[in-house]
């Protein structure tokens, strides 16, 4: 809790690390407007760059409803409600957790030592209130990772708390895997053993075996950067897919796997054409053709196909999952943008100008 008030008190400034560089995991290069290369997306009926909202990676009225009234009054209980109200199964609750602890710091972050003053009050007024404690952990682990540097005394001290927190989460809500899908990126801040961390994942499978979002969790700590190996990490995500059930979203963990071993500069021309990568592209393409529409966790994978699709070229496949995502954008790729909505609108421009360049346009692309 002291940490949460520290935090506050001196109005740590979130800044996005940006991993997204030309021609590897980042950006590209920018369309000059006006230039041959300039499309319009406006024709196609997508949403103004500035307008583009980077708080979820899909439509969920019901917590934007929320959210306003939160922010506008700065009383908590509307958010406690809808947490309460979230079933712990699935995927939406995850979702929400880290909506409401993103909105928090982002506040924090326009407003230094005044914003997000509704979760100071939300721990302070219900301390056992478990949505509180799994969206404060959530905002440590943010605060985190967004303004300090990793390994340094002060991200370990925010991890540490983040982690005591979950704990009190995990006690308030039992049968919740969310407190230990929050402590799977303390695992991979505080660098766990895999002991430890097979302890954790323990508890997460026991609650929710299929859930995508802690897949995604669970691979970024076995990605190589961080404790396992490549070869780790691809096991992991392959493995995971394989038993996914039918249906199941995690068929495209392979793609996310791809992703987190993006070299910075891609030497090899035509990477993205490369078996590897169109073997999970393919993958990822299936498992959003099998999932269900109300799928929660479906824009965070049609959101990772732009990016894959736009660097391959393949212009008619990336139209047909900017037209189902289009509006959101706080998801993967994006997120690793200090701009999302500009790094988004960036990959949406050339998906338009590839599709009019062989021959589409708003007329032919099915809705």
């Amino acid at each position: 809790m002291e940490i949460l008030w520290f935090l506050l008190a001196l109005g740590l400034l979130a800044t996005v690390i940006s991993r997204l560089f030309l021609r590897g995991r980042g950006g590209i290069r920018q369309v000059a407007p006006g230039s041959p290369d300039a499309a319009d997306p406006a024709a196609y009926g997508f949403v103004l760059q500035e307008e583009l909202d980077i708080r979820l990676p899909g439509p969920d009225q019901d917590f934007l409803d929320v959210l306003e009234v939160v922010q506008h009054t700065q009383d908590w209980h509307a958010a406690a409600q809808l947490l309460a109200g979230t079933p712990k199964e699935g995927e939406v609750r995850w979702q929400r957790v880290q909506a409401f602890a993103g909105a928090a710091s982002l506040e924090l972050q326009q407003r230094p030592g005044v914003g997000g003053q509704w979760l100071r009050a939300w721990r302070a007024e219900s301390p056992k209130d478990a949505g509180g404690a799994a969206v404060h952990a959530e905002f440590l682990v943010q605060q985190a990772w967004r303004t300090s540097r990793v390994g340094a005394d002060d991200f370990r001290i925010i991890l540490e708390e983040a982690r005591t927190v979950c704990g009190e989460a995990a006690l308030l809500a039992p049968g919740d895997p969310v407190p230990y899908i929050v402590e799977l990126a303390v695992a991979r801040g505080l660098g766990y053993p895999h002991e430890q961390f097979d302890q954790l994942w323990a508890h997460v499978i026991d609650r929710a075996p299929a859930h995508m979002g802690a897949h995604l969790a669970a691979l970024r700590y076995w990605s190589e950067k961080w404790h396992g190996s490549r070869e780790e990490a691809d096991h992991f995500a392959t493995a995971s897919a394989a038993r996914a059930p039918r249906g199941s979203l995690l068929a495209a963990l392979p793609l996310f796997a791809v992703y987190e071993h993006l070299p910075d500069v891609i030497l090899v021309r035509g990477f993205y054409q490369t078996q590897v990568v169109t073997r999970a592209v393919e993958g990822a393409l299936f498992a959003v053709h099998a999932a269900r529409e109300d799928d929660p966790m479906l824009s965070h994978v049609r959101h990772l196909l732009v990016l894959f699709l736009v660097r391959s070229e393949r212009w008619s496949e990336t139209m047909n999952q900017l037209v189902r995502v289009d509006g959101h954008v706080g998801a993967l790729p994006w997120t690793y943008s200090r701009d999302p909505a500009a790094e988004y609108a960036v990959h949406r421009a050339l998906a338009v100008a590839g599709y009019e360049a062989n021959g589409g346009s708003p007329a032919t692309l099915p809705r």
